[in-house]
């Protein structure tokens, strides 16, 4: 009798753990799909938002990364995107208050104005109040649907405009300036003071364009987040982003996706692994054909100029610039 008891005893312990397994196995299984749609959302989000580039765009080579700080989105508040228009190549690079997928409406909101706007306004300040005002709706829209207080976002932007030539102009609220790179040296394009992000205070009546040089073939853009510049190592001191992309463009001719690949080695071996802040990052490199006319670097600006017979212009093509448009 005891025997049988016993052996009662095993045979209804075995029946639970076989049920209790099972259970743990259909939850698991349960899980792991529900995390796998998640991903499938999450990643058909960020194509939406942050549209793959084109290798090139009118001319101009491009590569472009984006890390969220959120360890749960796939998709921060920065944001970017280069268009190809009849008013020259139009470029945004933007950083949304916060990070994850709160921003992400904003982000939206943003981009959205953006690609309507850059085909629909020949002036770039024109492109900028579409932004704001876009900016403005939604976050009047989102106040009146969310049960809080915390609506005053603003958004960092900043606009270029490259033309056939290269010339570059801009209108920045409250964001970064790019880097100028060229074989073995990176300088910042600081062109002027930005105005305040958007979002904080109504724009000037006048908005006026900043004209920042010219983007000469093999030269490229560095346009990058806060994140970038911000993040810090054990020790508190900031990424050296200037000595990185001295490091970066060493080799000829300048590759945007070995920049942005050695940029962001170099970012996450500073910050330990994981920058606390959301980190955009594009290089467009001007690949379009030359002139043989000269053109001589300084102070910033670039000025046509004869050169003495025999000279060699210092932007002559080697065999890995760029090709060279036939003298007319």
């Amino acid at each position: 009798m005891r025997r049988a008891l016993i052996g009662a005893r095993i045979a209804g312990g075995a029946v639970c753990l076989a049920v209790g397994t099972g259970l743990l196995l259909h939850v698991r299984q349960v899980m792991l799909r529900e995390v796998r749609q998640a991903r499938e959302v999450a990643g058909a989000a960020r194509s939406l938002l942050l549209r793959p580039l084109p290798a090139r765009i009118d001319g101009l080579a491009t590569a472009a990364a984006q890390l969220s700080a959120d360890r749960g989105a796939s998709v921060g508040g920065d944001l970017y995107e280069v268009i190809a228009t009849e008013h020259g190549v139009r470029v945004v690079m933007g950083d949304v208050r916060g990070h994850g997928l709160a921003a992400v409406g904003t982000v939206a909101a943003v981009l959205g104005s953006f690609r309507e706007a850059v085909h629909d306004e020949a002036e770039l300040a024109g492109v900028l109040a579409r932004l704001d005002r876009s900016l403005a709706r939604h976050l009047r829209d989102r106040a009146r649907t969310e049960d809080t207080e915390d609506t005053e976002d603003f958004v960092t932007v900043l606009l270029l405009e490259i033309a056939p030539d290269g010339e570059l102009h801009a209108l920045n609220c409250g964001h970064p300036w790019p880097y100028l790179l060229g074989v073995g040296r990176a300088a910042p394009v600081a062109c002027a003071d930005p105005m305040p992000p958007l979002g904080l205070f109504p724009l000037p009546a006048e908005l006026p364009v900043t004209a920042c040089g010219q983007l000469l073939p093999g030269e490229a853009l560095f346009l990058h987040t806060d994140g970038v510049e911000d993040a810090r190592d054990g020790q508190g001191r900031f990424f050296p982003l200037a000595t990185a992309l001295t490091r970066a463009v060493r080799a000829q001719p300048i590759s945007p996706h070995s920049v942005l690949r050695g940029v962001f080695t170099q970012l996450l071996r500073h910050a330990g692994g994981r920058p606390k802040d959301d980190i955009a990052i594009l290089v467009l490199r001007n690949d379009r054909l030359i002139s043989r006319t000269p053109v001589l670097r300084g102070a910033g600006l670039h000025q046509s100029a004869a050169p003495p017979r025999g000279a060699i212009s210092p932007h002559a093509p080697t065999a890995d610039s760029p090709p060279v448009a036939p003298a007319p």
